[in-house]
């Protein structure tokens, strides 16, 4: 009021809603849909509202008893709590008023279920208007998310360097079998498990004739390929373990039948008998290999396991080496003279 005049408020055009309030719809005197906020047409998607009544379009919980436009128009001013007809959405928070003769102008927003909608319908600040406190708690869900995304990927990258290291703990740098360290571990979990399993003990005969006559390069070759060797002829779940210098070690949980170990021990005997190429020559070496196998719930100890499997392997090499042997069962650690089953010594062509 000036000078005891009235000042008449100028229009505002639908494009300056839109920037204002993007999530309002404009209601006709008989409650149709005339107008809808960018924000709100992407809530809609695909469904055609304009000149559809608003109380078709939108559900409204709160308050109750509104069933019609004029119902509705007497609602102006009061809080409405909405949610789009047959959906599943976030509750929407609006405030009808008095707009264009005998319509509506209702603005909603998200309250609470911003975040839950942000991710529903992919919205981004763009899609609220700039005065819109909603838009600094965007910046501050984008900044978390863009932390928790940081310090997740830092996790994985700690993670996979704490695999790494432990595996480059355990693993023989040469062979890329597992090592002495590792053997330890499994061997102590089988015992402790008491799981039956069975230990391939085995030595390469001739080693430092190789080494000696053409040179350690041609070694490391051999070790090489004998773990090749092992490897390919294993299981998944079995483990193959370089001890030290030419001494491999074969687990085989849950493998008892001395019967299907033999023939796997003769396969490796055969294999490592063969011409080894590396360069202009042909390395050739044998193996003697000692066999002990655990049963379900024995009371040998990891240590004892593996000194009846070194038993075995050593009787092997006394008796003309290229050969394998079983460990009798129930041998004490050092019990040579009856360390081999009498079935188990096979023996290859001698050199």
């Amino acid at each position: 009021m000036i000078s005891g005049q009235t000042r008449e408020l100028p229009t505002v055009g639908a494009a300056a809603l839109d920037r204002l309030m993007p999530m309002h719809v404009l209601l006709d005197a008989d409650g149709a849909i005339v107008h809808a906020g960018p924000t709100l047409m992407r809530l809609l998607g695909e469904d055609p509202v304009l000149g559809r009544p608003f109380l078709e379009v939108f559900e409204l919980r709160r308050p109750g008893g509104i069933d019609s436009a004029r119902a509705l128009a007497d609602a102006a001013g009061r809080v409405l709590t909405v949610r789009l007809c047959g959906g599943d959405g976030p509750f929407l928070t609006g405030l009808a008023q008095p707009a264009m003769p005998g319509g509506l102008i209702v603005n909603l927003s998200f309250g609470i279920s911003v975040v839950d909608a942000v991710g529903r319908h992919a919205l981004h600040a763009g899609d609220f208007a700039a005065t819109d406190p909603t838009v600094e708690l965007l910046y501050l869900v984008e900044a978390k998310d863009a932390v928790l995304d940081e310090f997740h990927k830092l996790n994985q990258r700690l993670q996979g360097a704490r695999v790494a290291a432990e595996e480059q703990a355990f693993t023989d740098t040469l062979t890329g079998l597992k090592n002495r360290r590792a053997l330890d571990h499994v061997l102590a979990r089988y015992a402790r498990a008491g799981l039956p399993h069975a230990l391939l003990h085995l030595d390469l005969d001739w080693f430092k004739e190789v080494n000696d006559t053409h040179g350690h390069a041609a070694g490391d070759h051999v070790l090489q390929r004998t773990a090749e060797i092992l490897v390919s002829e294993i299981r998944e779940d079995d483990t193959a373990v370089r001890m030290g210098g030419d001494e491999f070690l074969l687990i085989f949980p849950r493998l008892t039948r001395r019967d299907r170990l033999a023939a796997l021990a003769q396969r490796l005997l055969e294999r490592l008998q063969e011409p080894m190429p590396f360069g202009d020559v042909h390395c050739r070496v044998s193996a003697s290999i000692g066999i002990a196998v655990c049963e379900a719930g024995g009371t040998a100890d990891a240590a004892g396991n593996l000194a009846r499997a070194d038993a075995a392997l050593y009787l092997s090499k006394r008796r003309g080496r290229g050969r394998f042997s079983f460990s009798a069962p129930g041998c004490p650690p050092g019990c040579v003279p009856g360390a081999v089953h009498p079935q188990g010594v096979t023996k290859l062509s001698s050199r």
